[in-house]
């Protein structure tokens, strides 16, 4: 296994002249500028007696510069703590200061917001944006942020080259990254990952789904998440992958302009965005009764086929190798679909602590319900007696899985057996083919009356096809279980039904859901809820505030 500071290094230097880091319609650096920018950083932190290990947090808007203030930080041996934008202004006091951070690269208007009283340890805190300070503490931190060009001018002499280019890879098990996966105040879990377990994850990309300098990634999730800092960011750079940064969030439109300029290789996104788009412009399409039966004609559903899945294909620039999922399972009559007309798409399974790939298949082998095969850079088992047929936790152990929770000491040891491996709190078998199938979490799962075993996110898979439902989210109300749905607004607008038949949606979905549940896992009542769901960054519906 190669260090990915060691990959990082080589595609600097070979890739010099090349785009690296983009903001579409803005900035745009290549290796070269984002090595000297990272270079100036090292200087500067060096000269304000920054020593490794020293923690560093970034809270910025996703973009090229957030990049590069990330590898600055990360290569030059301080532990980097990215923290999510969107955070509430105390819980970004909090974490900073809980992670004892000693310097902040943030946005000036988000600084703005912040108390640099609940901040103590913070000696500076620095504009992303403009690259100016905005904060010090310390006239020798100040000092040495203002002679940034002429330290690096005194060492490199303005003949900053490829060689001058090393970063350590002697650090194998060191902390490299502390990620955070709430903003709580109360017992926050700052995921401590090390070098090895980035690594780990970056050669086992690299050898299953190969990045290229020919190949360009639009990076769509936010930056401290680790799927989107690893996937869509450290993997694909690491071997001269141009990536391409959205910025604010776009309008659908602007977000097809995107895709039509960049062309990217790969997309990164959730089942709930490909669901959207099934029902939008897959459904009807097949739905008309011209085209059933031009499908009944021997040779026509191919043709059909393969125009859906081409046209789906160049709505994303027309490059894509493949579509990866994860966060949740892909709704089966979308799966059924896609398969069909041999769509480039799977579902994969990782989460923080696993830096973040627990599995994955190519989208060739891949099998539709499963969330792929067991990465090579981990040993994932099932805690069960028979994990074949019988639902356990999924466990893991490997290179890539974390080392604990930062000042946590109960939850790091509550997360780990007796043996080692990490306890994900999932539950799912594992077929003879090694294809794991995630059931649903166990904190989730719901015991029946009879002692069945019933996975929420199931009867979710069943509501979710029903006419005009959006998302959904099933519950026990005293022993009876209850459909939470919001409804595509759209849809039903467009169907033009008049008051009573909307008024009956509730009770339909309900009877149409339970015709193909069986009956433990009935569904008594359906509510309407008024607004979407909330979401965590990656889009998963936040359940423990609707149970």
């Amino acid at each position: 296994m190669e260090h990915y500071f060691a990959r990082l290094q080589n595609a600097t230097r070979k890739y010099w002249t090349k785009p690296a880091l983009n903001n579409i319609g803005g900035e745009t650096f290549t290796y070269a500028q984002m090595a000297e920018t990272i270079a100036r950083f090292h200087l500067f932190f060096e000269k304000a007696g920054f020593v490794k290990g020293d923690k560093i947090a970034l809270c910025a808007r996703n973009g090229a510069r957030w990049g590069m203030a990330y590898l600055a930080v990360n290569t030059y041996e301080t532990v980097i703590v990215p923290i999510l934008a969107d955070f509430t202004p105390d819980s970004i006091n909090y974490l900073v200061d809980h992670s004892e951070s000693k310097l902040l690269f943030t946005n000036a208007d988000k600084w703005e917001k912040l108390d640099a009283g609940k901040m103590p340890l913070l000696e500076a805190a620095i504009d992303v944006d403009t690259w100016k300070l905005l904060f010090c503490r310390k006239d020798s931190v100040a000092a040495a942020f203002d002679n940034m060009d002429a330290l690096f001018k005194e060492k490199y002499s303005d003949d900053f080259g490829p060689e001058d280019v090393v970063y350590p890879t002697d650090n194998w098990d060191d902390l490299s990254t502390i990620n955070y996966t709430s903003g709580s105040t109360g017992s926050p879990k700052g995921v401590m990952l090390t070098y090895r377990n980035f690594s780990a994850t970056v050669d086992y990309s690299q050898r299953h789904v190969p990045s290229s300098d020919q190949f360009n990634m639009v990076s769509m999730l936010p930056m401290a998440h680790m799927y989107g800092l690893v996937i869509e960011f450290i993997y694909p750079l690491c071997n001269g992958t141009a990536i391409y940064w959205l910025g604010k969030a776009p309008t659908p439109a602007a977000l097809m302009k995107a895709f039509a300029e960049v062309k990217p290789y790969l997309l990164i996104t959730v089942p709930l965005v490909m669901e959207k788009i099934y029902k939008s412009k897959v459904k009807p399409v097949l739905d008309k009764p011209v085209m059933k039966v031009a499908m009944r004609i021997p040779g026509i559903k191919q043709i059909i086929y393969k125009k859906i899945r081409t046209g789906l294909e160049q709505a994303f620039g027309g490059n894509v190798q493949e579509f990866i999922m994860g966060g949740a399972a892909l709704n089966p009559e979308v799966e059924r679909v896609f398969k069909q007309i041999k769509f480039p798409y799977l579902v994969g399974y990782g989460m923080t602590e696993a830096a973040p790939l627990l599995a994955y298949e190519h989208w060739t082998k891949y099998v539709a319900g499963s969330c792929g095969k067991a990465v090579d850079c981990a040993d994932v088992r099932i805690d069960s007696d028979d994990p074949q047929h019988v639902v356990g936790e999924i466990q893991a152990k490997g290179d890539n899985i974390c080392i604990g929770y930062y000042k946590n000491e109960e939850a790091t040891a509550n997360a780990f057996t007796e043996d080692g491996y990490l306890k994900t709190g999932d539950l799912g078998i594992i077929d003879a083919e090694g294809n794991i199938f995630i059931r649903g979490r166990s904190k989730n799962m719901i015991l029946g009356p009879s002692g069945q075993n019933i996975y929420p996110e199931e009867i979710e898979a069943v509501v979710n096809n029903q006419p005009y439902v959006m998302e959904s989210v099933v519950v026990d109300r005293g022993g009876k279980l209850v459909a939470l749905v919001f409804l595509d607004e759209q849809a039903v607008a467009k169907s033009l039904l008049d008051p009573e038949a909307k008024a009956e949606i509730p009770e339909n979905i309900r009877i149409g859901s339970n015709k193909k549940l069986p009956n433990y896992s009935q569904i008594t009542k359906v509510e309407l809820m008024d607004r979407p769901f909330e979401k965590t960054p990656k889009m998963s519906i936040k359940r423990f505030m609707y149970t």
